[in-house]
C-alpha cells in the first residue's frame, strides 16, 4: 500500500488576471473532464456542507464550480496532496479565485490586486479509497458576488469540465449531514429487535418522501443557513431516501437547545400538524418551563406516520440533546410512534395523551345508539377512579351495560391502560402536562400561527418571530415573579410561604388549591401504625349539573419523616401539593410546607440557582465544535444572571464589552 505523504503539492496557481482564458483553466485541472457531474434534483442547488460525498475528484469540482456559478464567483484550485509512490490525489482545497493575494513580481507591468484574501473554500479528502468526501467548508465571502459577474471568471468560461445546467441532489453521490453530527451515523436498525410485520414494513417506509411542494427544499436550506449564521448552536439534520427524495427533517434552535437543559425532565410530542391534513407535517417537541408555558425543544417534517420516520427523529432529537434522554415522554395513540418511543427511549416513562384519547371518542363511538351514555361511563372510570380496582370495575361496567366489548378502538384503549388512565402512573412526574381532568385540554406550540392551509415557506418566515414572542413572554413573567409581591387570599401559613418562592403562575395554581382547603370539611384517622398514619379527607365538589357531592380522598402521613401523599397523585402530576395533602398537614399542626414537596423547577430564581451539567471536564479542547457548544451554555447561564435586576443587567453589560474587547486583542 501507498505511503502517504505528508507533503503538500500543490498545483501551480495562475499568477496572471483572474479573468483568465478557458485554456489557462483546463490546464488547471486536466483530469475534471473525465469526472461524472453530480445530478440535479428540482432545479435547486444544494449549498456545500461537511459530509458530501463524490464518486470522483471530477465530480467534486464540478459541483462546487456549479455551486460558484449560480452564486457569482469563481474557483481555483489552491493545493493537491498525491500519494508518493503512485502518484494518486488523495486531498485537495478548492478556493474562491479571489482567495490570497498575488505575489509581486519585478516586472515593468504593474498589475491591478484583484484578489481579497477571501475565506471560501471546499476542503476534499478520499476516504477509503472509494468517495470524495467533504471534510471542511467555508461559505463566507469578504467581497461581493453577483451572477452576473460569472461570464468573466474563467472556470465558468469552459464547458469541458462544467455543464451549464444546476446540480440535483443525488442521495448515491450526495449524503446531507449537519456539521455539528459529522461523526453521527444512523445506525438504526437492529433487526432483532423488530418484529416480522415490523421489518416488512421498513421495507415499504423506507421509500416514502417528504410531501413538500416545489421549491420548497431550497426553501428549508436557506431557512437553515440564515439561522446558523445567527446561531451556530442552531442544529438541523436532512434524512433522504436511497433514490434521493427528502423523508424527514429535525432542526432545533440555540434557545430551544438550551432551554432543555433546565426543563428537560418532560416532553410531549405535539403532532397535531401531522395528522389533521395540514398544508406542513409537522411535528414539534413540546416541554414546560417554570412558569407553567410551553417551550418549544425541536421541530420535525415527517414524511408519514411510520416507524421509520418516528425512529429517525427520536434518535436525532436525542442526539442534538446530548444524548440525555427525559425522565417521561408523552406521545399520541399511533402505534409507530409508541413503538419508536420504546426502541429510542426503553428506560423512559411512556406516556399516551389522554387528552389526545378523549378527542377521538366522538369519532371512534358516535356510531353508537348510546353514545352519550356510553361517553359518560368512559369519562366517569377515567377520572373519578382514585384507585386501580375502581377503574377496573367501572370499565368492566362499562363494557357489560353498553356492549362495547368487541369494539376494536375499545380493546385497544384496555390493552394500553397502564399508559394513559391516571391511576396507572402515580409515582411518575409529568410537570402539570398530563390531563387528568375533564377541564383540562392541550395547546399546541404553534397555535394561532399555523393553519391548515399554511404553507412551509409562510411558517418558516414566521418560526423566528413566534419562537421571540414566547421568549418575551417568558422574560416578562420572569421580571414580574422577582419584583412583584403576590396579593394572599387567606391567613394560612402555606400560601404566605411559597408566595415568596413559586413563580407567579405557579403560586397562583397553588394559591387556588390553599383557598380550596375550606371545602374540604372533615379528617379523620382510620389507621395507624407506628407514625405512618392513613386519614380519609371529605371534600364537597361540583358534579355535573352543578350539583355538590361528597367524595373521599385517603392521606397517608408519615409523622417521623413529615411526608404525604395522597390518593389524588396531584403532587406527581403537577408538581405542588393538592388541598387533601396540605389539609392532613395542618391538621397535624405543620406549618411549613417540607422541602421535599417545593420543586426546584417551580422556584422563581430556578435558572439562576440551577447550573446544568456543561459537561466542562470532557470537553475536548481540539474539537471546534464542543468549544461552541460550552461556551453558548456558559453564555446562557450569563444571560439568565443579567435579566434579574437593571443593576444586574448595566454589571452583565459592561463585562461582556469587555471581554468582547480583550478577546478581539488576543
Amino acid at each position: 500500500m501507498d505511503e502517504v505523504s505528508l507533503n503538500s503539492l500543490p498545483l501551480p496557481e495562475d499568477e496572471g488576471n483572474e479573468y483568465g482564458t478557458e485554456k489557462e483553466c483546463e490546464m488547471m485541472e486536466p483530469d475534471v473532464q473525465k469526472s461524472p457531474v453530480v445530478t440535479q434534483r428540482n432545479n435547486e442547488i444544494v449549498p456545500p456542507f461537511v459530509g458530501m460525498e463524490f464518486e470522483s475528484y471530477g465530480g467534486a469540482y464540478n459541483y462546487y464550480n456549479n455551486y460558484a456559478r449560480e452564486l457569482g464567483f469563481g474557483i481555483r484550485v489552491k493545493s493537491s496532496w498525491f500519494r508518493e509512490k503512485s502518484k494518486e490525489k488523495y486531498a485537495a482545497v478548492l478556493c474562491c479565485s479571489r482567495e490570497g493575494f498575488k505575489r509581486q513580481r519585478e516586472t515593468n507591468r504593474i498589475r491591478p490586486e484583484t484578489r481579497t484574501g477571501c475565506p471560501a473554500m471546499l476542503r476534499v479528502k478520499l476516504v477509503d479509497s472509494k468517495k470524495w468526501k467533504v471534510t471542511e467548508v467555508s461559505i463566507e465571502h469578504n467581497h461581493l458576488i453577483t451572477p452576473a459577474s460569472v461570464q468573466f471568471y474563467k472556470s465558468h468560461k469552459s464547458n469541458s469540465f462544467a455543464t451549464k445546467k444546476k446540480l440535483q441532489l443525488d442521495c448515491e453521490t450526495v449524503m446531507l449531514t449537519n456539521k455539528l453530527l459529522q461523526s453521527f451515523t444512523l445506525d438504526l436498525w437492529d433487526h432483532e429487535t423488530l418484529s416480522f410485520d415490523e421489518r416488512n414494513a421498513l421495507c415499504l417506509d423506507l421509500d416514502t418522501q417528504l410531501k413538500i411542494k416545489e421549491g420548497d427544499s431550497k426553501v428549508l436550506l436557506n431557512f437553515f443557513c440564515r439561522m446558523q449564521l445567527m446561531s451556530p448552536n442552531f442544529f438541523y439534520l436532512m434524512d433522504f431516501t436511497d433514490a434521493g427524495h427528502l423523508r424527514n427533517v429535525f432542526w432545533a434552535d440555540a434557545r430551544s437547545r438550551a432551554a432543555y437543559h433546565y426543563f428537560g425532565d418532560v416532553v410531549a410530542l405535539d403532532t397535531t400538524y401531522l395528522m389533521n391534513n395540514y398544508e406542513i407535517p409537522l411535528v414539534s417537541f413540546v416541554g414546560v418551563n417554570h412558569h407553567g408555558q410551553s417551550i418549544l425543544l425541536g421541530c420535525g417534517l415527517l414524511s408519514g406516520e411510520t416507524l421509520v420516520s418516528y425512529f429517525w427523529l427520536f434518535k436525532v432529537w436525542l442526539s442534538c440533546m446530548l444524548g440525555r434522554p427525559p425522565s417521561a415522554i408523552i406521545t399520541d395513540q399511533c402505534r409507530a410512534m409508541q413503538r419508536a418511543t420504546d426502541l429510542v427511549f426503553p428506560g423512559v416513562h411512556h406516556h399516551i395523551s389522554l387528552w389526545h384519547i378523549i378527542q377521538k371518542v366522538p369519532e371512534k363511538l358516535r356510531g353508537f345508539h348510546e353514545y352519550e351514555s356510553i361517553k359518560s361511563s368512559l369519562s366517569n372510570a377515567v377520572y373519578d377512579s382514585l384507585r386501580v380496582d375502581e377503574f377496573e370495575t367501572a370499565w368492566a361496567e362499562m363494557i357489560q351495560h353498553h356492549g362495547v366489548g368487541n369494539h376494536e378502538w375499545i380493546q385497544t384503549l384496555y390493552e394500553d391502560r397502564h399508559r394513559w388512565a391516571p391511576v396507572y402512573f402515580k409515582d411518575t412526574f409529568f410537570a402539570g402536562m398530563s390531563t387528568t381532568q375533564r377541564n383540562e385540554g392541550m395547546t399546541a406550540f404553534f397555535d394561532g400561527h399555523v393553519h391548515k392551509q399554511t404553507s412551509l415557506k409562510d411558517f418558516l418566515d414566521k418560526y423566528d418571530l413566534v419562537l421571540q414572542k414566547k421568549y418575551q413572554k417568558e422574560a416578562r413573567a420572569d421580571f414580574e415573579s422577582i419584583h412583584f409581591n403576590p396579593v394572599l387570599k387567606t391567613k394560612c401559613c402555606f400560601e404566605a410561604q411559597l408566595s415568596k418562592v413559586y413563580t407567579k403562575e405557579i403560586f397562583k395554581k397553588f394559591q387556588y388549591e390553599v383557598e380550596e382547603m375550606f371545602s374540604c370539611f372533615n379528617t379523620t384517622q382510620i389507621h395507624a401504625d407506628g407514625p405512618i398514619i392513613i386519614y380519609v379527607v371529605k371534600e364537597r365538589v361540583e358534579s355535573q349539573g352543578n350539583r355538590k357531592e361528597i367524595k373521599y380522598y385517603e392521606v397517608l402521613y408519615n409523622a417521623s419523616e413529615v411526608e404525604v401523599r395522597c390518593t389524588c397523585n396531584w403532587f406527581n402530576l403537577k408538581g405542588y401539593l393538592c388541598r387533601h395533602a396540605l389539609t392532613v398537614l395542618n391538621y397535624n399542626g405543620i406549618v411549613e410546607i417540607p422541602s421535599q414537596y417545593i420543586l426546584s423547577r417551580w422556584r422563581k430564581d430556578f435558572k439562576h440557582m440551577h447550573i446544568p451539567d456543561y459537561g466542562s471536564k470532557d470537553v475536548d479542547i481540539n474539537n471546534p465544535l464542543q468549544w461552541c457548544e460550552h461556551l453558548y451554555k456558559r453564555a446562557v447561564q450569563v444571560l439568565d444572571e443579567g435579566i434579574k435586576s437593571q443593576e444586574h443587567y448595566k454589571v452583565t453589560l459592561q463585562a461582556l464589552e469587555e471581554l468582547l474587547d480583550k478577546v478581539r486583542h488576543l
